[in-house]
């Protein structure tokens, strides 16, 4: 076959295999994680804002939290064909192989957690390596396994802005625990609204991750609820500490309730509607709180 037939033969193979590459990264949800370690290293620092060594903060953790989604999808890649919502993603179809996942892997996990130990220092690479590990080799077969699948994840998931601070810093510091702490407190409604809406989907995979006994009822919604009230108190301790002022912290107030609000909805009705609403407002509340903390700084 001619050169320039055979280039064009190749060209879809080689364009799908770039986008199933990138689907790997589960993008948008590693550049929301991503963005948590900015903002903590953000308020972490002192003097003159360093809006570039932020964004290199944000390049480590895309790498190292796309890597924790790639470890993740090889897991459960025969589970994700049970699953509408994860069916098409590139290891079920076949577009990649694990070993090809595998060394992307790799290199992004590597390459992440080079970046952060070379601009930054030691501490942030080990605290996201230890993420990592809490992700991909500890929560993710828990999900079959247990409810308690959900706690371990939370400490992954709450890690990015702790990571952050101490990139600024250098040491976990008390503040470093509060933003960890917010953040920790908030996967819980986020999880659960989430395994609420996906509640099929999970099922025929195995999933467990509503809380015991797994049922869609008053017992789950009003556990969604507690953990929502919990973050309410949990928002003003950047003020107690000094890590922000006033403002931000009657903005935390006033989406916490509102967040709260929803959790009731829940609880009334028991409906897939009011789950979603939370779920969605789940997205809103974390960065709304985080940039008024950082506009609060400023």
């Amino acid at each position: 076959m001619p050169l320039k037939e055979r280039l064009a033969a190749e060209a879809p193979v080689r364009v799908s295999k770039a986008r199933a590459y990138f689907q790997l990264l589960k993008f948008r949800l590693s550049l929301t994680v991503a963005f948590s370690s900015a903002i903590g290293y953000l308020l972490g620092a002192r003097g003159e804002l360093n809006w570039s060594r932020a964004a290199l903060v944000m390049l480590g953790g895309l790498l190292v939290t796309g890597a924790a989604n790639i470890i993740n999808q090889i897991h459960e890649r025969d589970l994700d064909k049970l699953m509408r919502r994860t069916a098409n993603r590139p290891l079920p179809l076949g577009i990649l192989t694990p070993a090809e996942a595998w060394a992307f892997c790799v290199g992004l996990g590597v390459g992440g957690l080079g970046l952060l130990a070379y601009c930054f220092n030691p501490l942030t690479a080990a605290l996201s390596l230890l993420s990592l590990i809490l992700y991909g080799f500890i929560y993710t077969p828990l999900k079959t396994i247990s409810p308690v699948c959900v706690a371990v994840g939370a400490v992954p998931g709450g890690l990015p802005p702790l990571i952050g601070w101490v990139a600024a810093t250098g040491y976990i510091g008390v503040e470093a625990w509060v933003l960890f702490g917010i953040q920790f407190m908030w996967q819980f409604p986020h999880f659960w609204a989430i395994a609420w809406v996906a509640d099929e989907d999970y099922k025929a995979a195995g999933f467990k991750m509503l809380p015991s006994p797994g049922k869609r009822d008053l017992r789950t919604a009003f556990q969604i609820m507690t953990y929502t009230l919990l973050l309410i108190p949990l928002s003003l301790l950047p003020l107690e500490f000094g890590i922000a002022g006033k403002v931000s912290a009657l903005v935390a107030v006033l989406a916490g309730v509102g967040f709260l609000i929803l959790t009731l909805q829940l609880m009334r009705t028991q409906s897939r509607k009011a789950a979603l609403a939370i779920m969605f407002g789940s997205f809103l509340y974390l960065p709304i709180v985080q940039i008024a903390l950082l506009l609060d700084k400023l």
